[in-house]
């Protein structure tokens, strides 16, 4: 299995190294030419608005956004939250727009900041999940799938082939998401392949 991690801006390294203590083979997509023989993809944080210019910028916004809508594996972290959203509250702007739900950006404001809390992951049970001025979710589709709430609001969703999360998993030393996220991915190509 061969995961594409955006590494234009942001925190891509950390999602690379917890998949390679899982064994798996990464490749960071700084290009258009990299973007090819994928299994998923791995959309980090950062900051959204510098991603998306230079996902138009680098020619790969297109392909990326075809690929998702063709039902490509992702899972998308803080700014790969927003990368997806359909609306953004008190933004127009929309990039991939593949993911029916309306984020807040830095809804926890520049007070908190950063912050840590515990809380059940559907699947998974407690994880303890690591928020870097993040989003949440505050109105999603009535078919996506809510993992995780943090008083009262949406952190955690999955909808298709699309996981997003307004947390880093990739900053913790729970692998579990991860080890869940490709273990997804595989059971849907055996059951492609079987058909």
């Amino acid at each position: 299995m061969r995961i594409g991690v955006l590494a234009v801006q942001g925190a891509f390294l950390e999602h690379e190294k917890m998949l390679a203590t899982l064994g798996c083979e990464t490749i960071e997509l700084r290009q258009l030419a990299d973007i090819k023989n994928i299994d998923g993809l791995i959309l980090p944080g950062g900051e959204s608005t510098v991603q998306g210019k230079l996902l138009w910028d680098l020619g790969m916004f297109q392909p990326l956004r075809s690929m998702i809508r063709d039902g490509l594996p992702v899972l998308a972290t803080c700014a790969g939250l927003i990368l997806l959203a359909q609306h953004l509250v008190d933004d127009p702007v929309v990039h991939f727009g593949t993911l029916p739900v309306t984020v807040r950006r830095n809804a926890y404001g520049r007070q908190l900041g950063s912050f840590q809390q515990t809380a059940p992951l559907k699947g998974l049970g407690n994880f303890t999940m690591t928020f870097i001025r993040a989003p949440y979710i505050t109105q999603a589709a009535l078919d996506v799938d809510i993992l995780a709430t943090i008083d009262g609001h949406i952190v955690a969703a999955r909808w298709q082939n699309q996981t997003a999360l307004a947390f880093h998993p990739e900053l913790g030393t729970d692998t579990r998401l991860h080890e869940k996220w490709l273990e997804s991915i595989k059971t849907e190509s055996a059951l492609s392949a079987a058909v």
